[in-house]
């Protein structure tokens, strides 16, 4: 909540956090033997949002476990309950439908820029709608792309590490997101990741070519498409095997575990 893209977003809620930032919330953040931040976007970004600022910032991995499902067998349930996507390489978006996380900016760009089969020739959009009117909006959006784009509810399960495992790559055009696990969980499968630079490891996941990061407009998510779209099969095979390595050595749930322990171990000591 310290991001602030909240204070921009909810002006009214920022005047009311201000009244009381400096006796409350300041002190708490300025007395603690230190504040956990899960990428260095996040412990950025929180300096910016109130005044005074002070704390011992420190950041700590933070992950996921991989998946624990045969992902062979996990496409295939996924195909068997999608059979129209047999066949069919596709981007997905998997996280709830909200208009913060771009699910629209994703839509239009998806249509201004699919080519007939191939790349990209098909967008699945996975997950729950926080507002029935949000859904419809993008039903709506997507009636211009005919038969191209798959509404397919909530996932989960063996369901999910299906759809992750059997798309081209994921999609996440979000406008703000401290970190973006369902992002780690593409990348464990082995996914390429296509995300907005407001997922706050995004310079993590560019810097081990395992994804694209670019603004969150339409020009910005149209630009990610294009990258994949134009891709060489063996440099998208790189990037995927990028994804999984990135996985590995930055957000598998044991390394965030290490990385808590031994901050835990320096500053409870103390």
């Amino acid at each position: 909540m310290l991001d602030p893209w909240f204070n921009r977003t909810y002006p009214l809620k920022h005047v009311k956090k201000l009244l009381y930032w400096p006796w409350a919330e300041y002190r708490v953040l300025r007395d603690a033997a230190a504040v956990f931040f899960t990428s260095e976007e996040e412990r950025r970004l929180a300096r910016e949002s109130f005044s005074p600022y002070n704390c011992n910032e420190i950041v700590v991995n933070y992950g996921t476990a991989a998946p624990d499902a045969d992902l062979a067998a996990a496409r295939e349930n996924f195909f068997n309950n999608f059979p129209s996507l047999r066949g069919k390489r596709f981007l997905l978006y998997l996280g709830r439908l909200h208009e913060k996380k771009g699910c629209d900016l994703l839509i239009e760009s998806f249509v201004q820029t699919r080519p007939a089969g191939g790349a990209a020739g098909h967008l699945v959009i996975a997950g729950p709608a926080g507002h029935q009117d949000y859904l419809q909006r993008l039903k709506t959006l997507a009636a211009d792309a005919e038969t191209s784009i798959t509404f397919c509810g909530m996932l989960s399960g063996n369901l999910k590490w299906g759809a992750f495992s059997a798309a081209d790559a994921f999609v996440l055009p979000s406008h703000q997101e401290n970190f973006g696990i369902a992002v780690v969980e593409a990348l464990a499968c082995g996914t390429p990741v296509l995300i907005s630079n407001k997922v706050n490891i995004w310079r993590e996941i560019v810097n081990d070519g395992a994804g694209f990061a670019d603004e969150d407009d339409p020009a910005g998510i149209t630009r990610l498409l294009k990258l994949w779209i134009d891709m060489s099969a063996a440099e998208r095979d790189t990037m995927r095997a990028n994804a999984r390595a990135c996985f590995e050595r930055r957000f598998e749930i044991n390394r965030a575990t290490d990385s808590l322990l031994r901050v835990l171990e320096e500053h409870v000591g103390k």
